[in-house]
């Protein structure tokens, strides 16, 4: 009796992993997805597909957490971008696409997370691949999701390896994402167990001169003429946590007054604040980065203004962060000296990240 039990149990177990591991094609009409106004469904190339002008479409009763998802994307050598979102949750989601007017350079595929509805590809500059497109006839993305990790193939070719996802969904919706138009076919994903033997918790920076912590208010819209520095003194803050890199990823903390609508969002800001002690009066070394604009207050004095824009300084200039890009020798007064951080943001990536040498 016991063997036979064991038989069973063996049997089972082998028919639920095959079931957890078979891929789900999903088809392309509205039986099976949640789209935009503006989008539509077209037979297209023989195939059913679906078109995204601009905006994001889930598919209906189809929640992800591991395995692997990919779709095609029909060629386009005009501005565009074409990806797979997944563990959608309360505007917070995971987001891998193709740049395919990029097609052979360095940014030509890109991972962001979206924090409150906002993308922060500029913040993560390590996580892109040079990839060259096929001109014609259809891309396959292709992800494989195992916890924290993904990795990105592109036509059934290695991209690119994110160890570390940054939100902290474990869970949530799938589905496609779109900007100036693409059309998407063979959508298909495989649902896998939980490995629990590879799962990470992020960690903080073990550098001892990078600020691992700060204290930021809520979100208000930017009017320059309107910044009053008594009023940042006496707003209300909250202690919020770096990433090991020291970077802040201020999105994932606060809610923007305008977001989702990219460069067409309008600007907000939020100031970050932390306490240098120095023993004497003294002169330490601030080294630093921000996105998108910056303005340093030192115990009340203005002391730096900076703009660090997507295309500021030319088209192809992205923005990115690197913690030495800027330096100020802070002038430091024996006792406690407080730095506030006006960091303001439009689209892309509302990031700051700062060291004390």
């Amino acid at each position: 009796m016991k063997i036979l039990l064991n038989t069973l149990l063996g049997i089972l177990t082998v028919q639920l992993a095959h079931a957890q591991s078979k891929s789900i094609s999903i088809p392309m009409n509205s039986t099976h997805w949640n789209i935009p106004a503006d989008a539509q469904f077209e037979q297209f190339d023989n195939r059913e597909t679906l078109v995204l002008t601009t905006g994001r479409a889930t598919v209906k009763g189809q929640h992800f957490t591991n395995g692997t998802i990919e779709v095609e994307v029909y060629a386009k050598a005009s501005r565009s971008f074409a990806g797979i979102s997944f563990r959608e949750e309360n505007n917070n989601l995971e987001e891998v696409y193709m740049r395919l007017h990029k097609s052979g350079q360095a940014d030509a595929v890109q991972y962001t997370p979206m924090f409150n509805n906002e993308s922060n590809w500029q913040l993560y500059r390590e996580h892109q691949a040079n990839v060259t497109f096929k001109a014609n006839g259809w891309n396959k993305l292709r992800l494989e999701v195992q916890n924290q990790r993904v990795e990105v193939f592109i036509n059934g070719s290695y991209a690119m390896t994110v160890e570390q996802m940054k939100t902290s969904q474990k869970e949530g919706q799938i589905g496609l994402w779109a900007l100036f138009g693409n059309r998407f076919s063979n959508f298909k994903a495989t649902h896998s167990a939980v490995d629990k033997s590879t799962q990470e918790k992020q960690k903080t920076p073990t550098d001892p001169t990078i600020i691992s912590s700060w204290q930021i208010t809520s979100a208000l819209s930017f009017h320059k003429e309107k910044l009053d520095y008594e009023l940042l003194a006496e707003a209300e803050y909250t202690s919020v946590t770096t990433e090991e890199s020291g970077l802040l990823p201020i999105s994932k903390y606060v809610k923007k007054t305008s977001s989702g609508g990219f460069e067409q969002n309008k600007e907000d800001f939020i100031v970050a604040k932390t306490t240098v002690h120095s023993e004497e009066d003294a002169t330490k070394l601030f080294s630093f980065d921000y996105s998108d604009k910056i303005i340093i207050y030192l115990n009340g004095e203005a002391i730096f203004s900076g703009n660090n824009s997507f295309r500021l300084k030319g088209v192809q200039f992205m923005g990115h962060l690197n913690i030495d890009a800027n330096t100020l020798y802070l002038p430091l007064k024996k006792g406690d000296n407080i730095i506030h951080c006006v960091v303001i943001d439009q689209a892309n990536g509302w990031g700051l990240i700062g060291k004390i040498e």
